[in-house]
């Protein structure tokens, strides 16, 4: 009997899996904000982070080919496509920005995480080596961190109740409710 990865092999759906699997919303039907995660959390994944690897001191990204790379990466469900920029929101719409690589990499990070509870998300807690093993070793030191704290505020704060991921609510994220990657808010 051969074993066959997820989906099985030789094409075909055996285990009839849908074409899309988008991520369900947070437990109270709340949604992280995309306009944030554009300008403010995906620039963390292509930034490189020092980091000390088998005793050795490293710079890596997340999104290298070695770590969650989509195409490349060996780094579990979590992919990322690297060097994304942001989508002008004004004049992309709801289908536009949903098959774009960038949303793509949204619904990876959204994935790793626990909607309004940065503490339970294997987003925060794997590169801080929180109880969980990570195969990149530990990328932050600890919790002060800005790229952590930042990606903190994102998911401490989703969209209100009823209101999808592109709301204009997210921009209250921002300082200032100006949009762009000079004004990310983080947790203090």
């Amino acid at each position: 009997m051969a074993l066959c990865a997820c989906g099985g092999a030789g094409g075909g759906n055996p285990l009839n899996n849908p074409p899309l699997v988008g991520n369900s919303a947070g437990a109270a039907g709340q949604r992280l904000s995309f306009t944030f995660f554009q300008y403010c959390v995906n620039p963390i994944f292509d930034t490189p982070h020092s980091i000390t690897l088998n005793g050795v001191p490293t710079e890596n990204t997340c999104s290298s080919a070695g770590c969650h790379a989509s195409a490349t990466g060996r780094g579990g469900a979590f992919r990322v496509i690297a060097g994304l920029q942001p989508l002008d929101l004004s004049t992309s719409t709801t289908a536009q920005i949903r098959t774009s690589e960038i949303y793509q990499n949204f619904l990876s990070a959204q994935g790793e995480t626990v909607v309004g509870n940065y503490a339970q998300s294997l987003l925060v807690n794997k590169p801080l080596v929180r109880n969980l093993l990570h195969g990149g070793g530990q990328i932050f030191i600890d919790d002060t961190d800005p790229n952590i704290r930042t990606i903190e505020y994102w998911i401490a704060n989703p969209m209100p109740a009823g209101q999808d991921e592109f709301s204009p609510a997210g921009n209250n994220l921002f300082v200032n409710a100006t949009p762009n990657a000079s004004n990310c808010n983080s947790l203090p």
